[in-house]
C-alpha cells in the first residue's frame, strides 16, 4: 500500500538541522512513529516527501522553514506566570519546556528570563526558520480507519487512544 491522504504510516527518522546536529531521533528511542497523513500531524514538507512511497522506502528531504515549523517571528515574547509551569524551580533561560495553556493541553516555548513571579518566553516554536533534514524509513503503511479519520489521529499501538 502507499502513503496517502487517509493512511498510517510507521516511520523511524532522524531529524538533523542545516549544518548537520542531530535534533531528535527515533532510532534512539527504538520506538517508531506512527503519522495519520492528511490531517496535520506531520510537518507539511515531510508529509509531501512520504505520500507515494512504500514500505520499506527511505526517503531524504529537506524541509525549508515555510514546509516546516514557519518563519521565526522577532517580537513573539510573553510573560507568563510561574504557576503555568510544571516545575518553575528549574527554568533556566535557553530551557526548552513546556507551558500549560489555559484552554488545556500545552505549547512548547522557550525560556528567555526567569523573575521572581513571572517567566519571560519566545512563543515561536524551536525549529521556525530553520531547514530541517529528514532521513526516514518507511516501516509500514495502513489504511486508517473511520474512528482514526474522525478522530484525526492514530490509535492503538504506538498511537493515542481515547
Amino acid at each position: 500500500m502507499q502513503v496517502a491522504k487517509d493512511t498510517v504510516v510507521s516511520l523511524h527518522y532522524i531529524l538533523t538541522d542545516a549544518g548537520g546536529l542531530e535534533i531528535e531521533s527515533s532510532r534512539r528511542s527504538g520506538q517508531p512513529i506512527e503519522a495519520l497523513i492528511g490531517h496535520g500531524g506531520i510537518i507539511p514538507g515531510l508529509e509531501k516527501a512520504l505520500i507515494d512511497r512504500l514500505a520499506g522506502d527511505r526517503v531524504e528531504v529537506e524541509v525549508q522553514p515555510a514546509e516546516g515549523y514557519g518563519a521565526r517571528t522577532e517580537g513573539q515574547t510573553q510573560r507568563v506566570p510561574k504557576k503555568y509551569f510544571r516545575d518553575p524551580a528549574r527554568l533556566k533561560p535557553g530551557m526548552l519546556t513546556a507551558l500549560a495553556m489555559k484552554e488545556g493541553g500545552q505549547r512548547m516555548v522557550t525560556v528567555i528570563k526567569v523573575g521572581s513571579s513571572v517567566v519571560d518566553v519566545d512563543l515561536n516554536h524551536p525549529l521556525a526558520g530553520k531547514t530541517l533534514h529528514f532521513d526516514v524509513e518507511i516501516l509500514a503503511v495502513r489504511a486508517a480507519s473511520a474512528e482514526e479519520i474522525a478522530h484525526k489521529h492514530v490509535h492503538g499501538t504506538g498511537g493515542v487512544e481515547h
